[in-house]
């Protein structure tokens, strides 16, 4: 059974467990099941994200406007229920279709326009913390103290349990569940890494690879709109600056869940377990007493480590083998 398992996802798993050890050795409170589970609330939003920026760095792309979409969300929640006046449900859904709309610049500017997918979502990135920053002056509300006084039901998104599970473990499992089978187990997911390994050729063969580029970055835009949501019901306020530590860790997730920065290659799997690493390592390093200000320098190194080790596990051990490989000296004797 083993066999089957990619074994980069393996190390990822041995990885885990190393941590969940460690940091329980240096704190026995972080093997309580109840604080790791409820911990799941400070990185949802990293790991949902990560799932479907995913599908669109296998492509060959890049997204790095999502942290700007989760607060551009939080900010459209709070002003079409609390200012506006909306259902909360319904303008949830409205701010998650935001998020979407976000994405569909994205992918169109990108796939039908032909620009760098690095400049455009750069650019949206300004844009749309621009956009969220700009309408909570026109609500009349401090940038600071953001939008509150949200209704009850509105927090339990958040703090709410099925069975003693938290929600935030359920979005991530249900989110998860999602992108896996978009990914792996549909047509769809084969035109995306086809899509990744070769582009031409994917056309030719009659994929329509501008479809499918575009799909991709709105499914990241949609998944920010949801992290944005969530944030915002942790938070109990709504602010256009949430996500903005974001971009990152979300990086972070996906590369070292063994997808390749230049497409063609990965899973949503490990991209799962490199959310739940890098949310650990957080939850553990706060408990173990470590300054906060070393949390962004741990979650670096884990990005440079990922990206070298996995650049290394493939072009470099090629290249460094035909160096060593002694070549076979042609014709005769000169």
């Amino acid at each position: 059974m083993l066999s089957k398992i990619p074994k980069w996802n393996l190390v990822l798993i041995l990885v885990l467990v190393v941590e969940i050890i460690v940091f329980g050795l240096m704190n026995p409170r972080f093997w309580n099941i109840t604080i790791l589970l409820n911990s799941f609330n400070d990185f949802i939003g990293i790991a949902i994200i990560g799932f479907f920026v995913t599908l669109v760095v296998i492509t060959g792309g890049i997204d790095i406007s999502g942290g700007s979409i989760i607060g551009l969300t939080s900010v459209v929640t709070g002003i079409l229920s609390q200012v506006v006046g909306l259902n909360i449900w319904l303008s949830i859904i409205l701010a998650i279709l935001a998020g979407g709309l976000c994405g569909l610049l994205n992918g169109v500017l990108i796939a039908y326009g032909g620009v760098q997918a690095m400049v455009i979502t750069l650019g949206g990135m300004l844009l749309y913390s621009g956009i969220a920053i700009v309408l909570v002056g026109l609500s009349g509300v401090s940038t600071y103290e953001g939008i509150s006084g949200f209704p009850m039901e509105f927090s339990q998104i958040a703090y709410g349990k099925v069975m003693g599970i938290p929600n935030s473990v359920i979005l991530f499992l249900l989110m998860f569940a999602i992108a896996y089978i978009l990914l792996h187990l549909t047509r769809y997911g084969r035109s995306i890494y086809l899509t990744g390994i070769n582009q031409h050729a994917a056309e030719y063969s009659g994929i329509n690879t501008k479809r499918i580029i575009t799909s991709t970055y709105v499914l990241s835009g949609l998944s920010a709109g949801v992290a944005g949501v969530m944030l915002t019901s942790y938070l109990g306020s709504a602010r256009a600056d949430f996500g903005s530590e974001y971009l990152m860790p979300i990086l972070t997730v996906v590369v070292l869940g063994g997808t390749l920065i230049t497409g063609g290659k990965g899973g949503v799997f490990g991209t799962a377990i490199a959310s739940i690493i890098v949310g650990f390592l957080q939850v553990g390093l706060q408990m173990g007493g470590v300054s906060t200000q070393y949390i962004g320098l741990a979650t670096g190194l884990l990005l440079i480590i990922s990206v070298a080790f996995l650049g290394i596990s493939s072009d470099f051990k090629s290249n460094m083998k035909r160096l060593i490989t002694p070549k076979k000296i042609v014709g005769g004797k000169g």
